[in-house]
């Protein structure tokens, strides 16, 4: 009796394997497939780092405005051309290079009289001198020039720095400097291994910012003050993002 227990799971097998074979030979191999799969570690660990450098401006830009009247078009323009040619000169004998001299909004209209159906009285011509003043110091020299030298206007001083390449890199150095300190604090104390850096992204600010006028410098005074700009200083800032894979 036992022995026929024995036996029969073996006959079973055994029939198994023998009606898989013929099976093969009539039909041919059963199809076998295997899906793999890979598993990849995406935990990340974001720090943001910022940078700072003082920025002593080099570079003061200011427009001066030029107005005129004529009662024909020629006369207006005339008279403004007169005072542009009288500003650029002064301003060069001070060190401004006429290529720092740009014209800008060159504007001639007529006046009209509308008592009278609009009858044309005269014209008005005006224009703007933007001046880049790279001898920073000279730059209220060059303000009561201009105004000496027949400009009507000032307006739009505003102060940069020439090299911010060089600054933002120094800026930049410390960001990093900051966000991978930080990450190593943080991966110290929480117990975990940093990787490498797969994302870096930054944003600047903090750039020298254009300085309003005050209203004493408004040129039509019977008596203008002598002009005291002061360019003070600004900051150049950098943000970092680093992001860690965690090991």
């Amino acid at each position: 009796m036992n022995n026929r227990i024995f036996f029969l799971p073996i006959i079973g097998i055994t029939t198994f394997f023998t009606l898989l074979l013929i099976y093969t030979k009539l039909v041919g191999p059963i199809p076998f497939s295997v899906t793999s799969v890979t598993t990849q570690k995406s935990t990340t660990f974001d720090v943001t780092g910022e940078g700072k450098v003082d920025a002593q401006p080099d570079i003061a830009t200011v427009t001066v405005g030029i107005q005129a009247n004529g009662s024909t078009v020629k006369v207006a323009q005339d008279q403004i051309n007169t005072t542009i040619n009288n500003i650029s000169k002064a301003i060069k004998d001070l060190g401004v290079d006429q290529k720092d001299v740009q014209t800008t909004n060159y504007n001639i209209n007529p006046n009209y009289d509308f008592r009278e159906g609009q009858r044309i009285t005269g014209y008005s011509a005006s224009t703007n001198l933007q001046i880049k003043v790279r001898q920073i110091d000279n730059i209220n020299s060059v303000i009561d020039t201009a105004t000496t030298n027949g400009a009507n206007q000032v307006s739009s001083i505003s102060f940069d720095v020439d090299d911010k390449i060089k600054l933002q890199n120094e800026a930049r150095e410390k960001a990093v400097a900051d966000a991978k300190s930080k990450a190593e604090n943080a991966a110290k104390i929480a117990g975990f291994r940093l990787g490498k850096i797969i994302n870096y992204s930054e944003n600047f600010g903090g750039y020298p910012i254009p300085i309003p006028l005050r209203s004493e410098l408004a040129v039509g005074q019977a008596e203008v003050p002598t002009t005291q700009i002061e360019p003070g200083s600004a900051e150049i800032t950098v943000n970092v993002n680093l992001s860690y894979q965690i090991e």
